[in-house]
């Protein structure tokens, strides 16, 4: 298994080869890409997959701890799972707290996903009938929008959506905090907003509306505070952010996507003096008298713990490679693929150029073709990528740590030889 001996190493060691030979690659080189690259390898090597951002491969190491915790419960299941519990989950926590720049232990709760995590939290936030949740037409359908509109149908609660930018591509900072500011009013309890829209590809500037709801909360009772609430997946595992750069109250992503980590697991944070504002929605198993503010909200039940358990591997994974690397590494990819999109004539290009307003995920569309026709052509040309949930769909590409430059060219050939 590649735990933390085998990934302690940061030097890059490639094995020179004689030319034209298949290079080696030291088993322990995570500053070499190529060592990355070989850790994905179970993915299909006749197909170039531009689709990781909507659900990953394992790398090795994560299959090898999964297979580890699998063995264990298939040999002596409820021992197994007795014995491991307690110190494998806050090994977790204690895993994610590292990689957000929080307490882990105090402040994390695991959870299935990210829609699971918007959902506890959406649906326990204390918000009173006089007071309102703001959200945005951008957000998903389902992790947030359906998510606060169940709440609205259980308790009443409005929910008000806005407009972030009129061109997604065109998008500006203040253009986005202006119209989050301006819709702001005093009954506005909850700004529910997501850090990388995955139907547009615009990255939010999170810190800059932190901000702006940090001065608002200024002239507010406690009872009043405006929280600021954050879908961070499209964001989490590729930006060099902490919670506290960020500036947001909760924050909730999937750890099957960028993170690399176990299908089916993902967090939930939040600030521990808030943690008291949201009302827990599933029981979870803590039979402590006083445990930590997140435990509560961690829904109690069994789950695919073999899954949960390895997700540590995953954040471990990413902090050896470093995350200033990772962010550099796949901002440089997709930027390369939007500037390639950007000229050729008959694709419109949905995401901005700029980092800033950009992430990993890359949107746009072709002239005379559906998206799904888009996709199922580039499938064909072996190059995978995804047709977005919205209305209006779009087709989508993103570069992750497993792509190369070369395959990035490759994509964007692709796309132009659509007609």
């Amino acid at each position: 298994m590649l735990g933390a001996a085998a990934l302690s190493n940061g030097s890059a060691r490639a094995v020179a080869a004689p030319a034209g030979a298949v290079p080696v690659i030291a088993q322990d080189a995570p500053q070499d890409w190529a060592w990355v690259r070989s850790q994905f390898d179970l993915l299909d090597p006749r197909v170039a997959h531009f689709d990781g951002f909507f659900l990953t491969s394992h790398p090795k190491s994560v299959r090898a701890a999964i297979e580890k915790h699998r063995a264990g419960l298939d040999k002596n299941p409820s021992a197994y799972l007795h014995e491991n519990i307690d110190q494998a989950e806050l090994k977790v926590r204690t895993a994610a707290g590292e990689y957000m720049g929080v307490d882990g232990p105090k402040e994390v709760a695991l959870t299935d996903s990210t829609t699971m995590g918007l959902a506890i939290l959406y649906s326990g936030l204390k918000v009173r009938p006089d007071q309102e949740i703001l959200t945005s037409v951008h957000d998903h359908p389902t992790a947030t929008l359906k998510a606060l509109r169940h709440r609205e149908q259980r308790s009443g609660t409005k929910v008000v959506n806005v407009r972030l930018y009129e061109k997604s591509a065109k998008a500006t900072a203040d253009e986005i905090v202006g119209n989050v500011v301006r819709s702001i009013t005093p009954r506005t309890r909850v700004l529910a907003l997501t850090w990388v829209h995955s139907g547009t590809g615009v990255k939010m500037p999170v810190r800059a509306i932190a901000d702006a709801v940090a001065r608002l909360n200024e002239g507010r009772d406690a009872k009043d505070r405006l929280l600021f609430c954050v879908d961070g997946v499209h964001g989490f595992g590729i930006e060099d952010a902490t919670m506290s750069a960020l500036g947001c109250d909760f924050f909730s992503a999937g750890t099957h996507k960028w993170i690399f980590g176990p299908r089916g697991t993902g967090v939930l944070w939040g600030r521990s003096e808030l943690w008291s504002e949201v009302v827990p929605m599933i029981a979870a198993f803590s039979f402590s008298d006083d445990p930590p503010p997140a435990a509560v909200f961690a829904p109690g039940g069994f789950h695919s713990f073999e899954h949960r358990w390895a997700l540590d591997e995953a954040f471990r994974f990413h902090r050896v490679i470093g995350k200033p690397r990772v962010q550099a590494r796949i901002h440089a990819l997709n930027l390369q693929l939007r500037e390639g999109l950007s000229k050729m004539p008959r694709v419109e290009l949905h995401t901005p150029l700029s980092n800033d307003l950009a992430s990993g995920i890359v949107c746009f569309d072709v002239e005379g073709k559906t998206p799904g026709e888009v996709i199922a052509r580039l499938e064909a040309k072996g190059v995978a990528g995804s047709v977005s949930p919205y209305r209006p769909s779009c087709a989508r590409l993103a570069a992750s740590l497993w792509n190369t430059p070369e395959q990035v060219e490759l994509a964007l050939r692709a796309v132009a030889e659509l007609g």
